[in-house]
């Protein structure tokens, strides 16, 4: 089983990207999430995989963060949910906002994902409410603003250098992001903008 993919980033699409390791291409499929926080093609990209093997195919699913994979095996654990709204759902809203509507039974906030209905919903709620760690919770939290500005400062080094980003480069655009989204804005967001900084 494929549990990591490390090299370069060859073709980026919105809902798949083709990674370049040693050579040999493969094919990923990632959700928006994901695709938001990947440089440009011929960067180093480094992601977390779920290979999902059936009788007819097998196929990679790559995420930027360990958050997102488990949410995905989670989802897709549920009777009735694939690979494919499983991605739907994590390209639809941001990890700690669906922990943080999951926990809250807030069917509306998850039936306004494409792809994702009213029984599906209620699986979903139904399903994880009292399963997610609480870890994520803290992740959650954090998507709301309530990470203490120290701890999220270092979970967003933690994934710039996850990324292959060198740390002094990465505590730069950290240090910039944080004063242009502003400590309140979250993790994905300020992630996003520290990916910015690093473009410029």
């Amino acid at each position: 089983m494929i549990a990591r993919l490390r090299g370069k980033l060859l073709e980026k699409q919105p809902n798949r990207i083709v990674v370049d390791v040693g050579g040999v291409g493969y094919d990923v499929a990632v959700p928006l999430s994901t695709f938001y926080g990947l440089g440009e093609p011929g960067a180093d990209v480094a992601l977390r995989v779920h290979t999902h093997v059936r009788e007819d195919a097998l196929a990679l699913y790559g995420f930027a963060t360990a958050l997102e994979l488990d949410l995905f095996e989670r989802l897709i654990g549920i009777s009735g949910i694939g690979p494919k709204v499983g991605l739907a759902v994590l390209s639809g809203i941001e990890p700690g906002e669906l922990i943080g509507a999951i926990e809250r039974g807030d069917f509306a906030r998850l039936t306004a994902i494409p792809g994702v209905g009213k029984k599906t919903s209620e699986r979903i709620v139904l399903e994880l409410k009292d399963r997610l760690p609480r870890a994520h919770a803290a992740a959650a939290a954090a998507s709301e603003g309530g990470l203490e500005p120290s701890a999220l400062r270092d979970d967003l080094l933690s994934a710039l250098m996850n990324l292959g980003y060198h740390r002094p480069l990465a505590e730069r655009s950290v240090d910039a992001a944080l004063k242009t989204a502003g400590r309140d804005a979250g993790f994905e967001r300020t992630l996003r903008q520290a990916l910015r900084e690093l473009a410029k």
